[in-house]
């Protein structure tokens, strides 16, 4: 497929319909409709049945066309939902692109994840550690190391004075920041969705997880990452329920909690101090979400 010429900007709709016109005949610009730009591609809905991305630097398109392999790797060896591209190339010179089949659902953002979700959620996290690493990494997937807790609870104990003060944060709520049992997990490295938002996790109407979205920050690491990412998506009593489920132990449980925490601190700090542009209200409840008292907090906090 011919390769759209252009400078740097992003492509508009004619030129996404012009670019899948030979996989969806007859698109039109008006079919083309944005989704939102994420911070290495752009996103558009084409028609009713598929999503075009479109990578904007060399970085993005790397990442763009390792997922493509990933996707292909994770769905033939776990049976996880994931979009198929039907067709890919550059849409720009060294500039990737894929029109994607669209799935089922809606955001788990906008949709509850209930008990028969869980139990989905519950098989993502098996079926990734079930991925062997060195297929991954031989596609391209970084491998990355745990985070340093300390410093990150250093960060989090600062942004909790500066998010209190704006009465963003109720300091009573500190004493869950350190879980008991996080600083000293430890686990083999895993396949890592690593970026397992809210908006990545798709629900259909009964309730099942339908589909599991962008790939492109995937690592080999930590998978106390992916349950801090449920902690923020799903509250942190099901994300633990769920992990515990997946045959995570206590300590692998600490560690996710005592990132989400960390991480929702920070974020709505750098937010009110101007530093992020996430939108506000999804910030103040993922924070809520990740703050939920559960087991792990000691019997004080239940």
């Amino acid at each position: 497929m011919m390769a759209i010429m252009t400078e740097e900007r992003l492509p508009d709709a004619a030129e996404v319909a012009r670019l899948v016109q030979d996989v969806v005949p007859g698109v039109h610009a008006a079919d083309v409709r944005p989704i939102g730009e994420g911070g290495d591609h752009a996103s558009w809905w084409v028609g009713p049945d598929h999503v075009a991305r479109c990578a904007l630097d060399s970085g993005g398109s790397e990442r763009l066309r390792r997922e493509l392999a990933l996707r292909e790797l994770v769905g033939e060896r776990t049976g996880i939902p994931v979009p198929v591209s039907v067709a890919s190339g550059d849409w720009a010179r060294g500039r990737a692109f894929t029109l994607d089949t669209r799935l089922g659902g809606v955001s788990a953002e906008l949709r509850a994840v209930p008990a028969a979700g869980e139990d989905d959620l519950t098989r993502l996290l098996v079926q990734l550690a079930q991925v062997p690493v060195v297929e991954a990494e031989a596609l391209g997937v970084p491998p990355e190391a745990p985070r340093n807790m300390p410093g990150l609870l250093r960060r989090a104990s600062a942004a909790a004075e500066t998010v209190a003060a704006r009465g963003e944060f109720d300091a009573g709520w500190l004493p869950r920041l350190s879980v008991r049992g996080a600083e000293a997990a430890t686990a083999p490295a895993t396949l890592v969705h690593n970026d397992l938002k809210g908006e990545h996790l798709l629900v259909a109407e009964d309730g099942r997880v339908s589909g599991v979205l962008d790939w492109t920050d995937a690592v080999t690491g930590d998978a106390a990452e992916d349950v801090a990412g449920l902690a923020i998506s799903v509250g942190a009593v099901a994300a633990v329920r769920i992990a515990t489920a997946a045959g995570f132990d206590r300590g692998a449980c600490a560690r996710a909690l005592q990132l989400a925490r960390c991480d929702t601190l920070t974020l709505l700090s750098d937010r009110l101090g101007g530093r992020d542009d996430s939108p506000l209200p999804l910030l103040r409840t993922q924070l809520r979400r990740a703050w939920e008292p559960t087991v792990l907090d000691g019997p004080e906090e239940k």
